[in-house]
């Protein structure tokens, strides 16, 4: 038993050690569980009581990690709700639907993956362009300089273009994929190095 241990570090175990070593009278021994005891089936009683519903008031000390674990515990689950509830960053959260606090490793060219970035499509949103063509012809998305763009096919070998409904799983799947990812790097470095070639005329 803990209480029985005078090196225990749990406080309340010694108290109790206490009290038994200046009450030689009070007697400890083994009683058997579920047998009829009053006082047992009492004991257990308020055992599960505050198992269920707690203590309002408990002074019991809790050593650091355990706390440190509760806290970060709470701190992931409100993020995640709040992850998942918030409007923005809405495409990002379809690649990552879970919060970490682990690094995904990911550098400035992987801005495809939230389409962000120095392609006319975004320029244009924001106003800080006055198309959103690309100088090939087609719609200056990350998705278009990925899959088909003439101006990057040197650069890297295109991905194979997704279909609509599909394009979530795709930027999932590259994400995931290391080979995909330096491709993805090199368009986006090429793009930023060469952003007049991708002005449409």
């Amino acid at each position: 038993m803990t209480s029985s241990n005078s090196k225990s570090t749990n406080e309340a175990a010694r108290k109790i050690f206490k009290i038994l070593l200046s009450n030689p009278r009070i007697k400890v021994s083994w009683v058997k569980a579920h047998a009829c005891n009053i006082g047992n089936d009492r004991a257990d009683q308020l055992a599960k009581d505050t198992t269920q519903h707690g203590q309002p008031y408990s002074h019991t000390k809790l050593p650091k990690p355990h706390i440190k674990g509760l806290l970060r515990k709470r701190m992931l689950e409100e993020w995640q709700t709040a992850w998942k509830n918030v409007d923005t960053g809405r495409k990002i959260c379809n690649i990552m639907p879970s919060v970490s606090l682990h690094p995904t490793n990911w550098i400035r060219e992987d801005v495809i993956f939230s389409q962000h970035g120095p392609f006319p499509a975004y320029l244009k949103r924001f106003h800080l362009s006055d198309s959103d063509y690309c100088s090939c012809g087609g719609i200056g998305t990350a998705l278009h300089y990925a899959t088909e763009c003439i101006y990057t096919w040197h650069v890297s070998w295109h991905m194979r273009k997704p279909a609509p409904n599909f394009e979530q799983e795709w930027l999932k799947r590259v994400a995931n994929n290391l080979v995909s990812r330096q491709k993805i790097r090199g368009i986006i470095k090429f793009i930023s190095e060469n952003r007049d070639l991708f002005r449409p005329p």
